[in-house]
């Protein structure tokens, strides 16, 4: 014990013995050795606690200045918002939203509608606005406040059949206003949920609950109610009080946002046809409704401070006995279990099996007949449609030309009709193609927001533009959409009697009949020829993708972005599509269900994925 504590030896020791000495320093070398290990690795410990703490750290910088930039951008939001006075009360930005269902646009060359007309000469408008495709009021008026095509926002017709769902959507039927129906985030949802209030009045969607967010003020549809009667309830609520009123209560605030629907024009365009004495009488009604909005606005000091936009959804063609197609004369209707959409038809076989011979047979029929076109959903559909993304979409669809109708003997029968002289009815039809010059609608704007020389004209566009366009008009952030335009907007020059278009004129009684020399030309592109696969395996390659929101962070605004895999190319012999999946034995259809079941998981991963990213960045720019 001395030895160890007084770091000497003593005489005759045998510690001191040099093997045992060496044997010691052995030792120590070892011991030495794993103090320096274990210093190392308490060294390697703490810098790889430092880095995840590093990275921790940054990672939740990173959150912050996202969460910092976004707030600042919701707040830019409201300070850029100008305060407006009419001398009597404060008005934030403001936008009233009018749609006009059935309004074409040539209606307004008819010389009855003169408010309309002074309208586009104070504000700015294209010469027309598509509609989207099927060119329908349900899809149409939603794809407005969307931004969407109805292929993405879910609502695809008037009336369809929901396979995951075993339902179907009938626009009149009160379970059509169930939020299940309704993809997307509508105006009105936008709008409340970044703090602005809003009003709907009898807007086609507006009752379904969407998102479980209500307008501040929703007036439910109601066919009957007189024109001044809507203009009444607009300037009631714009007479409501407003910021700076201290007295006044939340729940009774004005809106800043108002959509109102009027329906008249549409539906006497379907009683009696769009060139009709009675629909001349409607829509000179309907323009002098506007013109008591816009009276109503002037006395109230407001022409100037409130934006007002006022929109179709859709135009209108004559149908005629000659211009009918009756369905069971084309394909044994007893092999079809559900038919969607009129006057075109969506087609569900009873047995999916029978979906390649069907086409076959309404192809050999559609070559006899040059007044209606077939489309498989994941072949053929043209491309400009945007019809082919949504599994609510049928596999199979008979497309009439405009002015055409597909009809059942159960709704008409058409020989008994041209036999005895029967007018079909109908009188007026839409849903075709929608670039046809009869299905086109109308955009006007004027306001604060558009600050443009009067009569400002700008290219046509379709009305997936409108959603961003109101947006920007009252400073929110619009969702991602199909929509590209902002504000503002950019105009081509003034409106001109040079710079419009031929008003159209309806099609002929029969193909053979040579066309109106006033109808304007109009010659949509072909539908793609798709050849047949050479094998079974090819067939499998043709499968159909959903849409997912578009990945590139460079601009989060950009519209989801259609994703899908392109038809393979036969022989240079083949000369009709192939259904996807034709002619495969039960296993390798299981196979292919799992296959797409998987794919169907990573598409909603990755949409989850972008679909944050978007939202986050989407914010910065939306303005």
């Amino acid at each position: 014990m001395y030895e160890m504590e007084e770091g000497g030896m003593k005489e005759g020791s045998v510690t001191g013995d040099s093997s045992e000495t060496e044997g010691s320093d052995e030792i120590d070398r070892r011991g030495l050795r794993g103090l320096h290990d274990e210093k190392a690795q308490r060294r390697r410990r703490w810098r790889m606690w430092c880095f995840i703490h590093l990275l921790i750290a940054v990672g939740f910088s990173i959150l912050v200045l996202v969460a910092y930039k976004l707030s600042l951008n919701r707040k830019g939001t409201k300070l850029d918002q100008k305060i407006l006075s009419n001398g009597t009360a404060l008005f934030a930005p403001t936008t009233i939203l009018i749609s006009l269902d059935g309004f074409r646009a040539d209606f307004l060359k008819r010389g009855i509608t003169p408010r309309l007309n002074a309208f586009i000469e104070e504000g700015v408008s294209p010469v027309y606005m598509n509609p989207s495709f099927p060119s329908v009021t349900f899809p149409n008026h939603y794809t407005l406040v969307t931004g969407l095509y109805p292929e993405s926002h879910g609502v695809v017709g008037n009336t369809f059949w929901d396979k995951e769902l075993q339902e179907e959507f009938f626009y009149t039927n009160p379970t059509a206003m169930q939020p299940k129906w309704w993809g997307g985030e509508p105006l009105w949802v936008t709008a409340e949920k970044q703090g602005i209030r809003t009003a709907i009045h009898m807007w086609p969607g507006s009752e379904a609950h969407i998102m479980e967010v209500e307008p501040a003020f929703l007036d439910k549809f109601n066919g009957k109610e007189p024109l001044t009667k809507k203009v009444d309830r607009v300037l009631e609520l714009l007479d409501k009080p407003g910021q700076g009123n201290e007295l006044a209560e939340v729940i009774d605030m004005r809106p800043q946002l108002i959509a109102a629907y009027v329906p008249n024009v549409d539906q006497d365009g379907h009683l009696y046809g769009p060139n009709s004495t009675e629909i001349k009488t409607t829509i000179n009604n309907v323009d002098n409704m506007l013109d008591l909005l816009f009276k109503g606005l002037d006395a109230r000091n407001l022409t100037g401070i409130v934006n007002v936009v006022v929109v179709s959804d859709h135009g209108m063609a004559t149908t005629d006995t000659h211009r009918l197609i009756q369905l069971e004369d084309i394909i044994d209707t007893s092999l079809i279990e559900h038919m969607d959409g009129w006057p075109l038809y969506g087609l569900r076989p009873k047995d999916p099996s029978h979906l390649q011979s069907l086409y076959d047979t309404l192809a050999k029929e559609a070559a006899k007949n040059p007044n209606y076109e077939v489309y498989l959903r994941d072949v053929n559909m043209p491309e400009r449609y945007h019809f082919s993304k949504n599994e609510r979409i049928a596999p199979l669809w008979i497309i009439p030309k405009t002015g055409w109708a597909i009809v059942t003997k159960e709704e008409f029968n058409v020989a008994e009709g041209i036999e005895k002289g029967i007018q079909y009815h109908p009188r007026g039809l839409h849903g075709y193609d929608h670039e046809h010059p009869l299905m086109r609608a109308i955009f006007v704007a004027r306001g604060p927001a558009f600050p443009h020389a009067p009569n400002s004209r700008v290219e046509p566009f379709q009305n997936i533009e409108v959603y961003n366009i109101v947006c920007d008009s009252l400073g929110l952030t619009p969702k991602p959409n199909n929509g590209t335009l902002r504000l503002p907007l950019s105009t081509i020059g003034l409106h001109s009697p040079e710079a419009t278009p031929e008003e159209p004129a309806d099609p002929p009684l029969s193909s053979s009949a040579p066309a109106p020399a006033s109808a304007a030309p109009f010659s949509p592109p072909s539908s793609p020829h798709i050849p047949s696969p050479t094998s079974t395996a090819e067939a499998d390659a043709v499968i159909s993708i959903s849409p997912i929101e578009n990945p590139n962070p460079s601009n989060p605004e950009q519209p989801p972005q259609m994703v899908g895999v392109d038809p393979v190319t036969g022989d240079s012999n083949a000369d009709r599509p192939v259904v996807p999946g034709s002619g495969m034995s039960e296993e390798e259809k299981d196979f292919l269900s799992w296959f797409q079941g998987k794919l169907d998981e990573v598409k909603e991963w990755w949409g989850d994925v972008v679909g944050s990213k978007g939202k986050g960045e989407g914010g910065e720019e939306g303005s």
